[in-house]
């Protein structure tokens, strides 16, 4: 149905737009307004289905084309600041979902798989495209940086500098991605690198990068790591590692950091504890994932670790976001014959709507820094 077509609607009689338009002016959001983040209803069955489905009914009508709006990042952040998703019904299968969580081990060795081959293994065409030269896929540093490629290489070396590497240490990289964390560790401060990995299609590329390295990147689970390093990393992993398994990956760093060793934690950050997950973000992005919260970090790590560092730069994880979207769009020609308009609308969706979430406060990004406290203090750089 066209825009023009909506116009024809009696809206003034639909209770689920009265609802709905009550709901957004509290964030200051007018429906088929001419601001930017103000949206524009092209199916009038969108206010039902957002109240009858909640986040994911608001996820798959965008990507329906039921809905416009010029700036989703700008929609988000102020649906967000407002608390409208805390007013938005909860679907009984999310329900159910929640109650699964805490039940069931939704990241066992079995299911641990799933995100590496639904979403990380989408294709290297993508994300070459929208990502920096250094394949990060996670958090850039912009504290001076200008460019989406100087800030993932400030986080790079941000990350080597608080783990102190030298020449000759042995690193083990849990989650390494498509090897740049690897890469730049190994040829500038000379360490010999392990990375895991659980996507096939990252192992293929990072070993591509690597070769010539003194580095190794295998196709493994963490649970079945057992071999001592100087310096343990894991960037953009412990998301989704879920609640049931923190104490386990705790005691495995523990297991392979040597007594002396460091430890780096840089994940993506709840504010509140609980087992609740965005159901459209698991459904279409990232099966199985749990954001942690500082008391899961804090509680899982305790038995093993002194806390020395604890980093907080989510805001700039909004404009990395930012960055990957104008590239992702720019990039957009080459990818369109591959993945289609429904899959460019879902992925639109997803890096303005974390944009926003970051830019509202509503999630964090932390690098958490621990150690064994043998050498009593640890004067960590930011």
């Amino acid at each position: 149905m066209s825009s023009s077509c909506i116009e024809e609607v009696s809206l003034g009689e639909n209770q689920w737009y009265r609802i709905i338009q009550d709901m957004l002016r509290n964030a200051d959001i007018e429906i088929n307004g001419t601001r930017p983040w103000d949206i524009k209803i092209t199916n009038p069955d969108f206010f039902k289905r957002v109240l009858q489905e909640g986040s994911l009914g608001l996820g798959e009508s965008y990507m329906d084309g039921w809905w416009e709006c010029e700036r989703l990042d700008m929609f988000f952040h102020r649906v967000l600041l407002a608390k409208l998703d805390q007013q938005l019904p909860h679907h009984f299968k999310d329900t159910l979902r929640v109650a699964a969580a805490r039940l069931t081990n939704l990241q066992s060795r079995k299911r641990a798989w799933i995100v590496g081959k639904e979403h990380y293994d989408l294709g290297n065409d993508l994300f070459s495209l929208m990502l920096d030269p250094f394949m990060q896929y996670s958090c850039g540093y912009w504290k001076e940086a200008q460019t989406l490629e100087q800030a993932q290489q400030a986080k790079l070396k941000m990350i080597c500098d608080k783990l102190k590497l030298e020449p000759g240490m042995s690193l083990l990289d849990i989650g390494c991605g498509w090897g740049g964390l690897a890469e730049f560790a190994a040829r500038n401060y000379g360490v010999s690198v392990y990375g895991v990995t659980i996507s096939a299609e990252q192992q293929k590329l990072a070993q591509q990068r690597c070769e010539g390295l003194d580095v190794t990147i295998l196709l493994q689970d963490y649970r079945d790591l057992n071999q001592q390093y100087d310096r343990i990393v894991s960037v953009g992993m412990f998301e989704h590692v879920g609640p049931k398994n923190y104490a386990t990956y705790f005691e495995v760093v523990n297991r392979n950091l040597k007594p002396d060793g460091i430890f780096l934690l840089h994940t993506i950050g709840a504010n509140t504890t609980d087992e609740k997950v965005d159901p459209w973000i698991n459904k279409y992005i990232f099966p199985n994932g749990c954001l942690p919260s500082v008391r899961h970090i804090a509680d899982a790590q305790e038995p093993y670790f002194v806390m020395e560092d604890w980093h907080n730069f989510g805001q700039d994880y909004d404009t990395t976001l930012m960055a990957w979207h104008q590239r992702f769009l720019a990039g957009w020609p080459e990818l369109a014959g591959k993945y289609g308009e429904r899959f460019k609308r879902m992925f639109v969706y997803y890096l303005n709507a974390c944009a926003g979430a970051f830019r509202a406060r509503d999630i964090q990004l932390w690098q958490v820094v621990f150690t064994h406290g043998v050498e009593g203090g640890l004067r960590v750089p930011h």
